[in-house]
């Protein structure tokens, strides 16, 4: 096995944006509507919560926009009773309308381009400089979201998955966070030092959503403040996360707010791109990966990396394929930060042998064929198949074997099992790439499948599952089986 050396990998650039994201800031500023309908109600709302001086030229119908007027949610409304026109528009910070006739819209639109003010027709994105977005209300934290104009009812879908996962009570956090920030900015902090105290206020955010921070959040929060000033450095800290068998969909949410609070990120040749999108922009990224019986980075040097990485105030999150807890060398990793006094947290992730079944639609366990699962490794330090197995436990009928690493060690695997007095007509499935759109399958039984295990690519991570928990899966036997298949 060749020596690997680290590297560090930049993130991908920003895909193309249909539209750039902005937000307004209208407080005590001029804005203008023009036209009398529902929809432009609805706007007129928006503008008013956002604290503009809105005026409404409503044409023949003001009283439309009369209870908007005398209890405005903040700002002002002034409605008139008239058509807009050219100089109405001076000063404004935005301009909308909800013109029907196309030549008034290009007038307006003409007229506001003149002036200087950004300007939105409702229902006619041809026209827009801006558009209003699908809003999920926890302000001061707001949501946006927008289709480009191509399917608000679609937009409207996505808020109302955002609105679940988001509770109300993180408006009362959001708050906190807007008042205690002059505080915070007061301390002329270092970024990691800033950085570090806003961690821990989300953290509990997260942690106790729907309670109201209250002055001892405040006062723990500042204390632990000061602890790290007086320090020097920051806490440096070490997350490792399960980034799960490969689709991005399976990670954690805690998994994720770890990634978006990475300062470097350590992860494994078994990591997808697309769990990689998920962490924060600024994230270093390193990758420090193992290839079986190919270039690996030693254990040893990743252990040293993580220590001196969090040494220096860092939050550095170690992030492995599948569940680190299982044959991803964690416990070393622990060991050697806990001796470094290193803080060290786990972050659980779904294993390969649970995205597999998943993915294959069977069951691990099974009252009538699987009382028992077992995790093994197919691959000792020195590559080859470990010689302290439980042979008997593994020729058990009544249980389910997740063998992993075993590509290369499975045809002799194959034979001290069945010496064993493990049944040769034992269902067993190879899985590469499991719940990845690369994913392959070979359905067999444990005497033939090692012998087909060239028909699955060269590369990759090959899991292989036994038992007779597996039988659903045989009539796959005739061919290896793509995850559509």
């Amino acid at each position: 096995m060749s020596a690997r050396r680290p590297e560090t990998i930049a993130p991908r650039r920003i895909d193309r944006l249909a539209t750039l994201p902005l937000f307004h800031k209208l407080e005590g500023r001029k804005v203008v509507l023009a036209g009398s309908s529902e929809g432009a109600l609805w706007k007129a709302e928006l503008l008013a919560a956002a604290g503009s001086d809105l005026l409404v030229l409503a044409g023949d119908s003001p009283e439309l926009f009369a209870g908007l007027a005398s209890d405005p949610p903040a700002g002002s409304v002034t409605v008139l009773p008239r058509a807009w026109q050219a100089d109405d528009l001076d000063g404004a910070a935005l301009a909308i309308a909800d013109i029907d006739s196309p030549d008034e819209a290009k007038a307006f639109v003409a007229a506001a381009r003149q002036s200087g003010v950004p300007v939105n027709l409702v229902d006619k994105p041809e026209f827009c400089d801006f558009a209003f977005g699908s809003l999920v209300n926890r302000s001061p934290l707001v949501v946006a979201i927008s289709t480009d104009g191509a399917a608000p009812v679609f937009g409207q879908a996505i808020r109302a998955k955002i609105e679940a996962l988001l509770p109300a009570g993180l408006k009362a956090w959001a708050q906190a966070a807007h008042d205690w920030r002059p505080m915070v900015k007061a301390r002329e902090l270092s970024f990691p030092l800033r950085r570090d105290f806003w961690e821990r206020f989300t953290s509990r955010a997260l942690a106790e959503p729907q309670r109201r921070p209250d002055e001892n959040d405040r006062s723990d929060l500042t204390a632990a403040l000061g602890e790290i000033e007086r320090g020097g450095t920051p806490n440096g800290r070490v997350t490792l996360v399960g980034a799960g068998p490969g689709d991005p969909e399976l990670l954690t949410l805690k998994a994720i707010r770890a990634l978006q609070s990475a300062d470097i990120i350590l992860y494994d040749d078994l990591v997808s791109a697309g769990v990689l999108e998920l962490a924060r922009r600024e994230a270093k990224r390193m990758l420090v990966g193992k290839q079986g019986y190919g270039p690996a980075v030693k254990q040893d040097d990743i252990n040293a990396m993580l220590v001196s990485l969090a040494a220096q105030g860092k939050h550095v999150v170690r992030l492995k394929g599948g569940d680190p807890g299982i044959f991803g060398r964690a416990g070393e990793e622990i060991e050697a930060c806990h001796r470094a006094g290193i803080p060290v947290a786990i972050v659980p992730g779904i294993s390969a042998a649970q995205g597999a079944a998943a993915s294959l639609g069977l069951s691990l366990t099974h009252r009538d064929h699987a009382r028992r699962l077992q995790f093994v490794t197919g691959h000792a330090r020195d590559g080859k198949l470990p010689q302290d197995l439980d042979w008997k436990a593994l020729a058990d009928p009544a249980a389910t074997t997740a063998l992993y690493m075993a590509r290369a060690t499975l045809p002799l695997f194959r034979e001290k099992a069945l010496a064993a007095g493990l049944d040769p007509a034992t269902p067993a499935i190879a899985v590469l790439g499991t719940t990845t759109p690369e994913e392959k399958r070979i359905a067999s039984t444990i005497a033939a499948l090692p012998e087909r295990l060239g028909e699955l690519p060269s590369k990759g991570p090959v899991l292989v599952l036994i038992g007779h928990a597996m039988g659903a899966a045989q009539p796959a036997a005739a061919g290896v089986r793509s995850a559509q298949g």
